[in-house]
């Protein structure tokens, strides 16, 4: 099975394993922490006996990592917004989709409070971005029914600024896992925090994680993109690689660019390609000194 010895979750030196005999209380071997590797959830590993003691020994090798929040060999990330407050931004969007297909990670956008407020052409953007896009009200099953539906054989994380609803959809999605939800700051527009660890819960025959809000996820130097990757992390670029005049064609102020006249033509969104400049215009003022 794949997820046999799986780490759930980490507090404070202490990793809870699950195995086939059931959850182990372990530390982990200290070579892990002279070679600077943190075992996060998510991780497989193989576990061994020290000094009478559990402890991880080995973490099998891992598919993707991500420092903040910490977790590794994620497959599918719920990138969860609101149709109102706080008010959705498509450049956040935009950059958590880019991280995610970067990492070998499928991006699901999951629009809430719908029946709040209109999605503002969200939902059209996005599909017609080639991002898989669910609208959820909690009257009608089907959004749920589809959420669910990319959770079997995969580790899945919710993600998403403070107050968009992530603690609400996994409530409704696991209502035997109740969590704590936060109310939104009239002040600031954004809810208040109330995720404090990552932590792998069973589901439909898959694993889904919680994660903290956006201020938590580092989309910085862990999570950069190299400017000449970056646009293959958008996938609706795809069809027009190999068709620009010149090779390397970075699709920013080239002729005959391929991208830029699908932009035109009205086949990329506005929004989206505005990102990718945005983005590419911080990747190449990167230099890699920084990043170490």
């Amino acid at each position: 099975m794949r997820f046999d010895s799986y780490i759930t979750k980490g507090i404070g030196g202490f990793y809870y394993v699950k195995t086939a005999d059931g959850i182990v209380e372990c530390k982990a071997r200290g070579i892990f922490r002279k070679k600077k590797i943190s075992p996060v959830a998510g991780d497989f590993v193989r576990l061994a006996t020290e000094a009478g003691q559990t402890v991880i020994d080995e973490i099998l090798p891992r598919k993707n990592v991500f420092i903040r929040p910490p977790i590794a060999n994620l497959d599918v990330l719920f990138i969860v917004v609101s149709t109102t407050q706080p008010v959705p931004s498509t450049r956040v969007i935009d950059k958590l989709t880019a991280i995610a297909v970067h990492k070998g990670v499928k991006p699901v956008l999951v629009l809430t409070k719908t029946d709040l407020a209109p999605d503002g052409g969200l939902a059209a953007l996005y599909r017609h971005a080639g991002i898989d896009t669910i609208c959820v009200d909690y009257s009608d099953p089907d959004g749920l029914r589809r959420v669910q539906s990319y959770i079997p054989d995969h580790i899945c994380a919710v993600c998403g600024n403070s107050g968009v609803g992530k603690s609400t959809l996994l409530n409704a999605l696991l209502p035997g896992q109740q969590r704590e939800t936060g109310g939104i700051s009239q002040k600031l527009g954004r809810g208040r925090h109330t995720t404090r660890e990552v932590e792998l819960l069973e589901a439909f025959g898959g694993l889904l994680a919680d994660t903290p809000g956006f201020a938590s996820l580092d989309t910085s130097r862990a999570l950069h993109i190299p400017k000449e990757e970056l646009q293959h992390a958008f996938p609706e670029f795809a069809p027009y690689f190999g068709k620009c005049r010149f090779t390397g064609c970075a699709h920013m102020a080239e002729t005959g660019c391929a991208v830029k006249q699908a932009l035109e033509e009205g086949k990329i969104e506005p929004s989206r390609y505005e990102s990718y400049a945005a983005l590419y215009e911080e990747a190449k003022d990167v230099k890699e000194w920084q990043l170490r």
